[in-house]
């Protein structure tokens, strides 16, 4: 009996211990849990169920001159599920619950996005095959804000709507070949959504929740590790209406003629903005795709140069005279053909006998050998000193992407023929913004201002930076300004397009140009660009307008780029009430 007593007793003791050797352990354990790697065991557990979101900042606005937006952000929404989680759910209908297996709530997604429920599907198979254990896998990008109701209000588990932010372009082509474009994943691709990068990009945040096994977000888990930063808007000096005006009118001749491009520039005489710039062909933003020529896809008024044939023949008339070396009464013999004694050969485009001409009737004729005998006045350093003070050969101060500067050589590297050349127009290059500025200039009594594309980049708190400059550079003598626009003036009364391009009530100073076209290969094609360039009220100069049509092979003379220039000038002249002219425009002679 004893013997028994005492087994049970070792039975019990060894029972105890083996209890308190496991309890020891799980003690052990524990502590090493809760004590010892309870924070990386808490870290392990929450990067299993903490999951990153990107929170998207609002890239800022274009806006023309008067607040409209020319370039917005619009909310559209990523369709994301969770692959390892697409299973049968319960939904709550009428008060009662009830199955939904995947293959209806693929269907009811795709009703939603357009697409079928083996497509739904079939993302998540993918997904899975390639990972089982994926948790993520895009249905479909950027719907709309009525797709992410419908698809909110479907109340499924495993199916996420992510924000993501699209740019837009409410007026569509109007000022698209400014305005530019941005790629599919938002990134800047050209035009002002380019150039003006810095002031409209933003920065994205990043949150971070916690989600159940079930893959659903727990509630008040969010977290704001980085907030999202919206972009500032970029303020144009272009009026969309006025853009919208002139593209069509542009559109219009341009097919009429049946011209493979062309251009019109529109800027203030005494601040250099530029109010309008209107291309042919001309992009929409919204579907860059659909024009298929990539030189189409933005201004060439900014990107192509040219020779300028005779509306150059402003400068170097303004030129001479601000060297006190003529004036418009200035005369001169005019031959058909001229061979200066530097060996060069100039010739006017049709024949004619001597031509007894004064320096306002070269302008009105547009003798090439009148304006050389003019132009040899002055020797080639000074006029090329001249033409770079005009902007011709530099990019203007605009800011615009891969804008061209033109081409000018310096005076030392001119052959004999460029320089007389360059006297009318050709042996150099210039964009169309380069010829507007030129005669900006002029009418702004010889002050070129600094060309004006944005007037500044504005902040959420209505703060501007970025202002442009506005203090502008005496080129010329308000004199020899003055008196190179009545010439001009004279142009537009007596020269061959006085019935075509009359503005009543007005006082216009204009000139046109004819000049062949580069064909690449250092050579010429048989197609011309052609041109006009003027301001007007003449008395008061208030806005420039410069055309440019090239080739226009139903009409290849200037006679093309004529209508939209009065068409164009006398919206202008309306639209901002600029006052009619009061006083009598001078009576030049052109002759002698």
């Amino acid at each position: 009996m004893a013997k028994r007593s005492m087994s049970s007793k070792r039975r019990v003791a060894a029972t105890i211990l083996v209890l308190v050797a496991i309890i020891g352990l799980f003690v052990v354990r524990l502590v090493d849990i809760q004590v010892v790697r309870a924070d990386s065991l808490s870290a392990d557990s929450l990067g299993n169920r903490s999951v990153e979101k990107t929170v998207y900042g609002s890239r800022g606005e274009i806006l023309d001159a008067n607040g409209v937006v020319l370039a917005g952000t619009v909310m559209r929404y990523d369709v994301v599920v969770s692959p390892k989680n697409t299973s049968t759910f319960t939904r709550t209908v009428n008060g009662k619950d009830v199955s939904v297996p995947v293959a209806q709530a693929a269907a009811e997604i795709g009703a939603i996005t357009g697409q079928t429920a083996e497509a739904v599907q079939g993302i998540v198979t993918d997904s899975l095959t390639e990972n089982p254990k994926s948790d993520f896998a895009y249905i479909t990008k950027q719907v709309d804000v009525d797709a992410f109701r419908a698809l909110d209000a479907l109340d499924i588990p495993w199916l996420y709507l992510y924000q993501n932010p699209s740019r837009v372009y409410p007026n569509g082509a109007v000022a698209g070949n400014l305005v530019g474009f941005v790629s599919g994943e938002g990134e800047a691709q050209a035009g002002l959504e380019l150039g003006q990068d810095s002031c409209l990009a933003s920065n994205n945040g990043i949150e971070t929740y916690e989600r159940g096994a079930d893959g659903v977000r727990l509630p008040e888990s969010t977290v704001t590790t980085k907030a999202a930063v919206d972009g500032s808007d970029v303020v144009t000096t272009i009026d969309s209406d006025l853009q919208w005006f002139v593209q069509q009118v542009l559109a219009k001749q341009a097919q009429a003629t049946g011209a493979a491009w062309g251009n019109v520039v529109v800027q203030e005489v005494k601040t250099g903005k530029l109010v309008a710039v209107a291309d042919y062909p001309a992009v929409d933003p919204n579907n860059v795709s659909a024009t298929t020529n990539p030189d189409d896809r933005g201004s060439r008024a900014f990107s192509a140069s040219y020779e300028p044939g005779s509306t150059f023949k402003a400068l170097t008339a303004a030129s001479v005279i601000d060297a006190g070396l003529a004036d418009p009464n200035s005369q001169v013999v005019a031959p058909y053909r001229y061979l200066p004694a530097n060996g060069a050969n100039i010739n006017d485009s049709s024949a004619h006998g001597d031509l007894r001409l004064t320096l306002t009737g070269v302008l009105i004729e547009s003798s090439n050998t009148g304006m050389s005998k003019f132009g040899e006045l002055l020797n080639d350093q000074q006029r090329y000193d001249y033409m770079t003070k005009f902007g011709v050969g530099s990019v203007t101060e605009s800011g615009f992407p891969a804008e061209d500067s033109g081409i000018l050589h310096a005076a030392e590297n001119w052959d004999n023929q460029t320089a007389y050349a360059t006297m009318f127009g050709q042996g150099l290059t210039t964009t169309a913004l380069q010829v507007s500025s030129i005669y900006q200039t002029i009418a702004n009594n010889g002050v070129r201002m600094p060309v004006q594309l944005v007037s500044g980049c504005k902040a959420a708190d209505g703060t501007v930076t970025e202002v442009p400059s506005t203090e502008g550079t005496q080129v010329v003598s308000p004199t020899a300004a003055r008196e190179t626009a009545d010439m001009l003036e004279m142009v537009y009364q007596q020269g061959w397009l006085a019935e075509k391009w009359k503005i009543p009530g007005y006082r216009v100073a204009a000139k046109t140009g004819t000049a062949q076209m580069p064909d690449g290969n250092g050579g010429y094609t048989k197609g011309y660009l052609v041109s006009v360039s003027g301001f007007a009220p003449a008395d008061d100069p208030q806005y420039v307008v410069s055309v440019s049509l090239a080739d226009p092979v139903n009409m290849n003379s200037s006679a093309a780029s004529a209508p939209v220039f009065q068409e164009v000038m006398s919206q202008v002249l309306k639209k901002y009430r600029a006052v009619p002219s009061g006083a009598a425009a001078p009576d030049l002679s052109g002759t002698w």
